[in-house]
């Protein structure tokens, strides 16, 4: 019954020194760091954090389908976020029909799939592409230049401060980035990211004008044109041979901890919980 992995707090007190690191550190990550944060938002490329701009939720459609025209003019993409699959879907059909090559991603889409149109996007295979949280975070699409927010003002977790500066930075790679948030108000969540995306950005305008550097797009290859030049990790037979004698050893008393749990020896079963919180130590550090 004790042969599973560690929960997180059995974890926490076994992990070794930890290095948090994050473009959006969680409140986990700031609470246990405390005041030992470090704060790295100057890009060496010279690239600013987008414009953001806030404009009326009524009548979003046609201010939308201008600024897209106006991207699609200069060969650029578009991300738009939803809040539904359903609005999802029903956006790409509207734009399809007004003439714009669009196509939407949601959690209803395969992983290959996903990849398949983020590459599409990139190739200018289609100009928009419109999305729910998978537009969040982790997608690097230097062509796009916009992120449309619609309903930008809705309380909830897709339209937190984390959220929204997350959706932000999704332009950020583009010097020509600009996030337009369409809401009928501006919510605490909304000033808080706005705020921050113009704290980052004047710091670096700052360091641009002290250095001298003029901001450039970044260049990216498309996914499966990437070529590894990187020599493979060789390990030496030391190492290996210590490493397999460490899970030999590991795997033997985690064999005893069963043996002596089902006899019911409580002492023996302490003994060995304690040899192998020692062995699990060895094998985060090696």
């Amino acid at each position: 019954k004790n042969n599973r992995p560690l929960n997180f707090g059995e974890f926490e007190k076994v992990k070794p020194q930890t290095i948090f690191v994050s473009a959006t550190p969680g409140d986990y990550e700031l609470r246990v760091s405390k005041d030992r944060v470090v704060e790295q938002v100057i890009r060496p490329t010279g690239l600013l954090d987008p414009k953001v701009e806030v404009r009326k939720a009524d009548g979003y459609i046609d201010d939308l389908l201008a600024e897209i025209s106006k991207c699609v003019k200069k060969k650029n993409r578009v991300l738009v976020t939803t809040l539904t699959k359903v609005s999802a879907e029903e956006l790409t059909d509207f734009l399809t029909d007004n003439g714009i090559r669009a196509r939407y991603m949601h959690s209803d889409i395969k992983a290959e799939d996903r990849v398949e149109i983020i590459n599409g996007l990139r190739a200018g295979e289609f100009d928009v592409l419109i999305g729910i949280s998978l537009l969040r975070e982790g997608l690097d699409i230097p062509e796009a230049s916009l992120v449309a927010i619609l309903d930008a003002d809705r309380a909830g977790f897709l339209r937190s401060a984390h959220a929204l500066i997350q959706m932000i930075g999704r332009v950020a790679r583009n010097e020509n980035g600009k996030a337009i948030l369409y809401a009928d108000a501006v919510t605490p969540a909304m000033k808080q990211a706005i705020d921050e995306t113009n704290r980052r950005r004047q710091l670096q305008i700052a360091f641009n004008e002290e250095n001298g550097i003029s901001p450039a797009s970044s260049v990216r290859k498309l996914a499966g044109e990437e070529t590894n030049t990187e020599e493979p990790t060789v390990h030496s037979e030391a190492f290996c041979e210590n490493l397999s004698d460490l899970c030999d050893q590991i795997t033997a008393k985690e064999q005893q901890l069963l043996e002596f749990t089902d006899t019911g020896d409580e002492q023996r079963v302490e003994d060995i919980r304690r040899q192998l919180d020692g062995l699990y130590r060895q094998f985060i550090y090696i």
